[in-house]
């Protein structure tokens, strides 16, 4: 009798282990996978600003369970190697082979501008999450195109305009010679009503700036605007430091002081200024879960590149929510341009060219601990600001 009995559970247990199985097979067949590509620079002397943006993006992922939107999420990660014609072979790879349904990232704007066409034209959503070059947030504007950075004029602007605020009527301008960093130098002066007394164009690559140095002490101006990106920034602000100039005159900056540099820059940079739309002190409850589970995951303080790659995720996320997991790609589309979520940043809303409105901060460099150096935002420069560009785009 027992091992009738026993025979039949069994038999039942196999049963139900094998009805299952089957139940599992048509919830995988049911929930289709997400695929997202993701692309930015990840090798060589720039590939911290890409790492960043990437590990901001996965940990939005990972507190999604790694499924935006309850769908599965598959990320194929590419580095553009900061090659224009390689990251468009790779991105065409990615569409055509890979059969992405959502193309994250790109850090620089050499690369924005050769893969936006072509991602675009092939009707694949793009969440841009550092470069916003002018022709994408105007004329070449798309649908397909969204950014949850800011457009690269704004950071230049916004120390424009805090230098009008400060009533400083001579500024000298520093930044390197190359097309992007007179653009920088240009859109710090649309929104500052002083003079440039001189505009100093170093040459790319170059380290020693004593001679730049030297003639802002001739001059004596009100403030040095700095447009200086990656290492020639590191070693502006440690020069800066050692020639007399700090605390005399007034250093604002863009793109020259952030987490990613500060560990270089360490107490050179401190009370040093700079512009940006995120900063970790911001106080709300996305941007506090963020900074605290970002150090927790990397044990490396996040910077404005990691919390715009974190956003993109979240968006993708909470816009899939919204549709109820539905992939279909003109609701999906709709529902990104909603932004149904909470920024870290705060405020944040799509504007017509679907770059972001937001607040933009003038920011600072403090000291946190003997060894630790962050930015702080200490004042609101801009509200709820769109980018100049905007009125060109015409969807």
């Amino acid at each position: 009798m027992k091992s009738w009995i026993s025979h039949c559970l069994a038999h039942a247990s196999g049963m139900i282990a094998g009805l299952a199985l089957t139940c599992q097979a048509l919830v995988a067949q049911e929930i289709p996978e997400l695929k997202i590509g993701f692309m930015a620079t990840l090798s060589g002397p720039a590939a911290i600003f890409g790492e960043q943006m990437r590990d901001g993006f996965m940990l939005g992922l990972k507190q999604s369970n790694g499924a935006l939107g309850g769908l599965p999420t598959n990320v194929l990660v590419v580095d553009d190697k900061l090659d224009p014609e390689y990251a468009v072979e790779e991105v065409t790879k990615l569409i055509e082979q890979n059969g992405i349904d959502i193309l994250v990232g790109v850090n620089f704007s050499r690369v924005m501008l050769a893969v936006h066409d072509p991602v675009v034209r092939s009707k694949t959503i793009f969440i841009g999450t550092q470069s916003g070059p002018a022709p994408i947030a105007g004329r070449q504007c798309s649908r397909y195109f969204f950014s949850t950075a800011s457009q690269d004029d704004q950071v230049h602007e916004t120390m424009g305009r805090y230098a009008s605020l400060k009533g400083y009527q001579q500024v000298v301008t520093v930044a390197p010679d190359y097309e992007a960093a007179r653009d920088a130098v240009a859109a710090f002066r649309r929104h500052f009503k002083g003079q440039i007394a001189r505009e100093l164009f170093p040459k790319l690559g170059q380290s020693d700036f004593s001679e730049e140095f030297r003639q802002v002490s001739e001059i004596e101006p009100d403030a040095i605007f700095a447009y200086m990106p990656g290492g020639m920034g590191v070693e502006l602000v440690r020069q800066f430091h050692a020639s007399g100039l700090k605390g005399i005159v007034p250093f604002l900056s863009s793109r020259t002081i952030n987490a990613v540099t500060l560990p270089h820059t360490g107490e050179t940079a401190e009370g040093l200024f700079s512009a940006s739309h995120w900063a970790p002190n911001l106080d709300n409850p996305s941007n506090k879960r963020f900074v605290r589970e970002f150090g927790r995951e990397y044990k490396y303080e996040p910077s404005v590149y990691a919390a715009q790659g974190y956003d993109a995720a979240r968006l993708i996320h909470f816009a899939l929510e919204l549709t109820g997991g539905v992939k279909d790609q003109e609701v999906l589309l709709s529902a990104i341009n909603a932004a149904p979520f909470e920024s870290v940043r705060g405020d944040f809303r799509f504007n017509s060219n679907q770059f972001p409105i937001q607040d933009l901060y003038l920011v600072e460099g403090v000291r946190r601990t003997s060894r630790l150096y962050e930015m702080e935002a200490i004042a609101r420069i801009f509200d709820d600001v769109g980018d100049a560009y905007a009125g060109s785009c015409r969807m």
